[in-house]
């Protein structure tokens, strides 16, 4: 294929992207038809010394605006203008204009696709017999807690940070401040609240995605997603997207990494 430009909704550029041994050294990905999400962007690549960068005009386009997760059909997550990629640590991950990450779950260069998805067939589509979760509310005194069980990824620090709000659906059983704590740390937007009638979804954080160890993708912010499929975040600000490969409810987590005791080498630590 030609090098370095979209043509009719191909792209013909290789990816290059950080090895997890050695960050010194950089693995190739082919970016195909599929992964992309922004033609201005990809048409404004360039090979520097053996490595693909973004020219000057595609970087300050990126720069100004919102990152974007484009869900490849049966591939990857594109990842356009994201400036902050982090492991489970909070350390920073290297990222380029437009980053690959595995959604398949076999890749050997975690978080970072690496083509494994084509040679084992990967499909990813939501699964049809999947039965969807309901919407809960519980109401107390002073806050109603909203628990949307479709998008639940299992995380469980409801759970483990107020079991006698979470586990007994009583919002009473704690101040209004713990459980608002509380609810900041679901990751997939499963929980929300409301004070009156005002529903509280989006905490105004800066756009990152975070690996978690073992787990999915956890992404904040209002990163915006696309794909096929016409999936949307419950919580447009923040969402989890599964990276082992066998959610039932793809490209969200549904905690089925935790069935399958989903392994990563590291989170891309060093």
């Amino acid at each position: 294929m030609a090098g370095g430009r979209c043509q009719q909704g191909r792209v013909s550029a290789r990816g290059w992207l950080p090895h997890k041994r050695r960050r010194s050294l950089l693995r190739p990905v082919l970016l195909s038809q599929a992964t992309c999400p922004d033609r201005l962007v990809l048409s404004g690549l360039r090979r520097y010394n053996g490595q693909l960068e973004g020219s000057t005009i595609a970087n300050k386009g990126l720069r100004s605006r919102k990152p974007v997760i484009t869900v490849a059909k049966n591939g990857p997550y594109t990842v356009a203008g994201l400036e902050h990629l982090r492991d489970s640590e909070g350390r920073e991950l290297p990222v380029r204009p437009v980053t690959a990450l595995c959604r398949c779950g076999a890749s050997s260069n975690k978080p970072y696709c690496d083509g494994s998805h084509t040679r084992i067939g990967f499909v990813g589509d939501r699964d049809p017999g999947r039965v969807p979760g309901k919407v809960n509310e519980w109401k107390g005194k002073g806050i109603t807690v909203v628990d949307n069980t479709d998008v639940c990824c299992r995380d469980m620090s409801c759970i483990n940070n107020l079991p006698e709000v979470f586990a007994e659906e009583n919002p009473d059983a704690a101040s209004v401040k713990r459980i608002i704590e509380t609810i900041r740390k679901c990751p997939s937007g499963a929980l929300t609240y409301k004070l009156g009638s005002r529903h509280c979804q989006a905490f105004n954080r800066e756009p990152s995605v975070t690996v978690a160890r073992n787990g999915p993708l956890k992404v904040v912010g209002g990163i915006r997603l696309k794909d096929e499929m016409a999936s949307s975040p419950a919580c447009p600000e923040h969402y989890t997207l599964c990276r082992c490969g066998h959610s039932k409810n793809k490209p969200f987590c549904d905690g089925s990494h935790l069935d399958i005791a989903f392994k990563d080498d590291g989170d891309g630590a060093p």
